[in-house]
């Protein structure tokens, strides 16, 4: 069986893993709404520009 330090080092191990892995989600998530906003600020900025060179 399992000593109390182990069940302790073990639940340790799955939060510490647990708290990696939503991280990972997170940041993942979160560059790729910054590339997308970005990406789209861009567009919206050279269309504006079509248009000024236009009228």
């Amino acid at each position: 069986m399992f000593t109390l330090q182990q069940y302790l080092g073990f639940l340790l191990f799955l939060t510490i893993l647990t708290i990696g892995f939503w991280l990972m989600i997170f940041l993942i998530h979160f560059v790729f709404y910054w590339i997308f906003g970005a990406t789209r600020e861009l567009l919206k900025e050279r269309k504006a520009n079509r248009e000024l060179e236009q009228a």
